[in-house]
């Protein structure tokens, strides 16, 4: 018998106060713990959200909650789901379910009381784990807590059914093989990841995004995105990548899963852009990685602090950063280098143009084009000049009288 131990979410009074709310409408054992919580429980991992399984039907479930004097949040009523708050920390609490009929993106689910038909619909035997309020684990695929141990991610049942059920499952294989696997992955899951991977097109941009940005936080994603390259389903779902070097030599630099995303393509602002487009990333994310591709072209580690500050200025901070990033991750033996100009990329505030139209106006010059093109050439001289504090007046008079 596995037991969890030394868990404070499962002794804290929140979640005992939800657990007891269930409980006393459905008896003891109506609810237990399940999916991650369990899963990180066992391979010491930090835990995240506290999802609970119960045979409670979702109505019982809110109405219980209410009872107890806890905030119940309908927010998958149709699916079973209802959220609990306690102590303003959120429960999400699911009746138990079977599918009745899937399409490779949404299933039709009845309502059981059946904690063996509800692991049969889960993904990974690693995920289709359960505790109940003392900690005590069921392991209804008598594979799951093994499989935790030994870092294996195994589809529940026939990985090709699971697959159809959902197509988003693959890109889940290569997400939790790049957060919890150890290790190769499971040959029979990669094989049937490789062949169904065109059942992809049928899921929504905003799903395939969201999984593929969560592997790309992983500590190391890189063995789940060699495997992802091999069987072809990095191509299905990002064919602007190319080959993986610098995406392989950035990940010890950089946490950040958008600069490992960069790495990915070649430095072009409108296929990154297309694609960003394309599986709708934040428009956060699209906006980095369009802008690192404009300020490559003027950074390299060679710049010195000046030149460095002029990108700045021009590009924004974050997009040199990026950047040079870049730049490291191909030349990654310039750690010196590399740290100069991110320092400077990170601290440096990049001064307001001193001058304005009102300045040229002031020197007898009418507004008008004119006006414009001088302030260009001003501002050019300033950067060039590393933005010099002083002396403003007379550059611009100098320029004036040498227009024409």
């Amino acid at each position: 018998m596995t037991v969890l131990t030394g868990q404070d979410w499962l002794t804290a009074s929140a979640t005992r106060s939800v657990i007891a709310a269930l409980e006393a409408a459905g008896g003891p054992g109506c609810a237990r713990f399940v999916g991650g919580c369990v899963r990180n429980a066992l391979m010491g991992k930090p835990i995240d959200d506290i999802d609970i399984a119960t045979t409670l039907k979702p109505e019982e479930t809110e109405k219980a909650i209410r009872a107890a004097g806890l905030k119940a949040v309908p927010t998958g009523i149709a699916h079973g789901t209802v959220t609990a708050v306690s102590e303003r920390t959120p429960f999400e609490i699911t009746t138990l379910r079977r599918d009745v009929t899937t399409d490779g993106r949404n299933a039709t689910v009845a309502f059981t009381d059946d904690w063996a038909e509800d692991a049969a619909r889960r993904d990974f035997r690693l995920n289709a784990l359960y505790a109940d309020g003392e900690g005590q684990v069921f392991d209804p695929t008598g594979k799951g807590v093994d499989d935790a141990a030994a870092g294996r991610i195994v589809f529940v049942g026939d990985p090709r059914t699971r697959i159809q059920e959902d197509y988003l499952r693959i890109l889940r294989f290569f997400r939790f093989f790049a957060w919890y696997g150890r290790g190769e992955p499971d040959a029979v899951g990669l094989e049937a990841c490789r062949d169904l991977a065109s059942g992809m097109t049928r899921l929504s941009a905003e799903r395939v995004s969201k999984e593929l940005m969560k592997l790309l936080a992983a500590e190391d994603p890189r063995p789940a995105m060699s495997a992802m390259a091999v069987t072809g389903v990095l191509a299905q779902v990002l064919p602007e990548a190319g080959a993986l070097d610098l995406f392989e030599a950035v990940v010890p630099l950089s946490a950040d899963p958008v600069v490992r995303l960069m790495t990915l393509f070649a430095v072009d602002a409108e296929a990154m852009r297309g694609a960003a487009e394309r599986l709708r990333f934040p428009n956060a994310a699209r906006d980095r990685l369009v802008a690192s591709a404009m300020a490559a072209p003027v950074v390299s580690l060679d710049m010195t602090d000046a030149q460095t500050r002029a990108a700045v200025y021009r590009h924004g901070g974050r997009a040199v950063a990026d950047a040079v990033l870049r730049r490291f991750a191909g030349e990654p033996s310039r750690t010196a280098e590399a740290t100069r100009l991110l320092a400077i990329a990170g601290d440096w505030t990049p001064p307001r143009l001193p001058v304005g139209g009102k300045d040229v106006a002031r020197l007898g010059l009418m507004p008008g084009p004119e006006t414009g093109r001088l302030l260009k050439v001003f501002e050019d001289g300033w950067i060039a000049d590393d933005f010099p504090a002083e002396g403003h007046a007379e550059r611009l008079a100098a320029l004036i009288s040498r227009r024409g």
